[in-house]
């Protein structure tokens, strides 16, 4: 069995921890909290919650630690701080900023004779897969990244840490022009822009500048700044009733020619429509903590990203089932 703990318990972590029920090879073995341990609830029977402070003390009992921590502030200083210590997965999704944490990572888990896989999850993750087979496939062409309509947990996440913010929803908006032109083989050349809008439901502290508030959204560096973005000011309890689900989805598309005079056009494209977005990222965590598993298990260390994982690394299946099954 492989040993699983958790550090954080929101929404990304209640989604692994769904995950690893349904693979028969993995077992949680703790939940890490910085709130007060009693009052944190798991779902999963017999597992212990611990706050934060007794990690070290389960550096022999867990295989892979799993980090349910936001991109803005947990992930940068966590992942490099546990990765010295475990094996560890996150979610890092901030994707100018991924060169800065992988050189962070890979320096904390290379001390500590460990694996880090970072920023997996279904973009960053499984989208930059396709794109780099689709890439590798029609060298001449383009990428094109459509996320949404659905809502954006680190987005999410980076709203509700402004001061005078209670809660907040981000939706991320394809423009719907942007996708046909694409899907068209019109090869278009788009900018950040005109791909995508985005739209913020914002529960306001009583008495909080709300101007101010959406100010800093609008100009967020790597979150909002490049974007068309509306703020809506809304009650706890419509954020509940209208926003309380987290859907999301994307699309990602290559549009290439081949042939000896560039005749043939083709366009390859992979979408996703998700109930959950917590639940199904959680799900490619776990995944990828199985996969984390096994290269320790080769004495492989260091930081990882989705494209030094060799395919069957992620199945609990062995070499001549997937041959047999999948092939």
């Amino acid at each position: 069995m492989i040993r699983i703990g958790i550090i954080g318990y929101g929404n990304l972590s209640r989604g692994a921890e769904a995950a690893i029920r349904q693979n028969p090879d993995m077992e949680l073995v703790a939940v890490f909290s910085r709130r007060d341990p009693k009052s944190v609830k798991v779902k999963t029977e017999g597992v212990g919650v611990y706050h934060v402070d007794d990690i070290p003390s389960f550096k022999d009992k867990i295989d892979v630690m799993i980090l349910g921590g936001g991109s803005a502030t947990d992930l940068p200083e966590q992942t490099p701080k546990y990765a010295e210590m475990f094996n560890v997965v996150d979610s890092f999704d901030t994707h100018a900023r991924i060169p800065e944490h992988f050189a962070n990572v890979d320096e904390a888990a290379k001390k500590g004779n460990n694996i880090a896989v970072i920023s997996v999850g279904w973009d960053p993750g499984m989208f930059s897969l396709l794109r780099m087979v689709s890439t590798a496939i029609l060298p001449e062409g383009n990428n094109y990244t459509f996320w949404g309509k659905g809502v954006s947990q680190g987005h999410s996440d980076a709203i509700r840490r402004i001061d005078g913010v209670k809660d907040a929803r981000q939706y991320t908006i394809p423009v719907d022009k942007a996708l046909d032109a694409v899907r068209n083989g019109e090869n278009p050349t788009l900018s950040t822009r005109e791909m995508h809008t985005r739209e913020c439901f914002v529960v306001a502290e009583e008495g909080a500048d709300l101007a101010r508030i959406e100010k800093e959204i609008k100009e967020m560096p790597n979150y909002f700044d490049q974007y068309d973005t509306t703020v809506h000011f809304i009650s706890e309890e419509e954020l509940l009733e209208k926003h309380g689900g987290l859907p999301h989805g994307g699309f990602v598309l290559r549009s290439g020619v081949t042939g000896l005079e560039k005749e043939n056009h083709h366009v390859i494209e992979y979408s996703l429509k998700l109930d959950s977005n917590p639940e199904f990222t959680g799900s490619i965590l776990v995944a990828v903590a199985r996969a984390a598993y096994k290269m320790k298990q080769r004495g492989d260390k260091g930081c990882k990203t989705i494209f030094d994982i060799a395919p069957a690394d992620l199945s609990a299946m062995s070499p001549e089932e997937l041959r047999a099954h999948l092939l």
